[in-house]
């Protein structure tokens, strides 16, 4: 099906077949970050209690465990601080990590301090922290420590990040993932780890790990600079994950250089999951030339994606959830929906379609063009 629009047409042609593995992939962990999907007839408007689509979300989840993939749940993709409120993250969390159990797929789920509003000590973060790592631990999922905008605005110094992330971590029961989140994901989480510098905050996040290291399973590095990434990635200790949160150079971070590679905690996971799949499983056969032609294609979606304001780049996962019929409607919790333009959408629609990664070209092709009619594209 080819879809016109102003100066240009998206084409939409069979997939490759990508085969689905028999169990979790072996060749690299791989979170994908997933979305939540609201009720299309909600009162889903800024600032609105959440109300999600509790069929189409936890399918969504089914599909990503299809392929082989873990799921990280109630991360930001999920819309955590923008939109996706505590007792809605709760809810998700419960309900994921029972679907978790029962088909046999792995998870991780943020636990942030995103409910408490503002605070104003280091005690009350630490305080928070704990109340939602017990949460996360006690729904069995494993609990990624996300970066705390509260603490961004009260602590002034490394020492005082080592101090909540030593307290908190005492009081984690197994290993936990870290969360290092940039500023182009979310402004208000400038200068974290103490320094706006990025060599000093990496300085400071690894010897965090290195004081904590039995509680510290790894850590999800998501600041868009992948010599950066490979910097810290050689100097954790041994054991530790440098888990990818580099939606612009994931390719080359998981590939490796031969003597070290990235785990996966990827929000673009969740858009290019049979493609990714497809990937980690070639380089689990040792077929480094099928990983590269399965996840090449995926790289300009990506950066497409989570260009800036890159905090808005959940709008085009929704967008694509919806073009590949795992939701009934583009629509957002928040209405976030709004987060993209409609040029945007239509090339990450075309980039979609080159990279393999839509499974019905009709129904993509038909639900695109809808689209564009309500935007008053004929």
């Amino acid at each position: 099906m080819i879809v016109s629009y102003p100066g240009g047409a998206v084409q939409f042609t069979d997939p490759p077949q990508w085969t689905r593995p028999d169990g979790p992939l072996t060749a690299r962990i791989a979170y994908a970050a997933a979305h939540v999907a609201p009720l299309p007839w909600a009162e889903n408007a800024p600032d609105a209690p959440a109300a999600i689509d509790w069929d189409a979300t936890l399918a969504f989840r089914r599909h990503l465990w299809s392929w082989g993939l873990g799921v990280a749940e109630a991360m930001d993709t999920a819309q955590r601080g923008m939109g996706l409120d505590w007792p809605a993250t709760q809810e998700l969390i419960t309900r994921s990590a029972a679907e978790a159990r029962a088909c046999g797929g792995a998870i991780v789920a943020g636990a942030g301090t995103d409910h408490a509003g503002p605070l104003r000590s280091l005690a009350e973060v630490t305080a928070a922290y704990a109340e939602q790592l017990e949460f996360v631990e006690g729904t069995g999922a494993v609990p990624v420590l996300m970066a705390s905008r509260q603490l961004a605005a009260l602590a002034s110094s490394p020492d005082e990040y080592a101090g909540v992330y030593a307290d908190v971590l005492a009081q984690a029961s197994a290993p936990v993932v870290l969360h290092w989140l940039g500023e182009a994901f979310d402004p208000a989480l400038a200068g974290y780890w103490g320094s706006g510098e990025l060599d000093k905050a990496a300085d400071s996040l690894l010897e965090i790990i290195a004081a904590n290291s039995a509680k510290v399973d790894g850590v999800k590095v998501s600041v868009l600079d992948a010599e950066r990434e490979i910097a810290v990635r050689r100097r954790l200790p041994p054991g530790i994950r440098l888990y990818t949160g580099d939606d612009f150079h994931y390719d080359e971070l998981i590939r490796g250089d031969g003597v070290h590679a990235s785990d996966a905690l990827l929000g673009a996971f969740a858009a290019i999951a049979p493609a990714a799949s497809g990937a980690l499983q070639a380089l689990g056969r040792g077929d480094l030339a099928g990983y590269d032609a399965a996840m090449g294609p995926t790289m300009e979606l990506s950066r497409h994606l989570f260009a800036a304001p890159t905090r808005y780049y959940k709008t085009g996962i929704a967008f694509l959830a919806w073009l590949a019929g795992h939701q009934p409607g583009f629509t957002m919790v928040g209405g976030l929906q709004s987060g993209r333009s409609l040029p945007h959408l239509v090339r990450a629609a075309g980039l979609a379609a080159k990279a393999g990664v839509l499974g019905d070209p009709d129904l993509a092709g038909h639900r695109l063009r809808s689209l564009l009619s309500v935007g008053g594209v004929s």
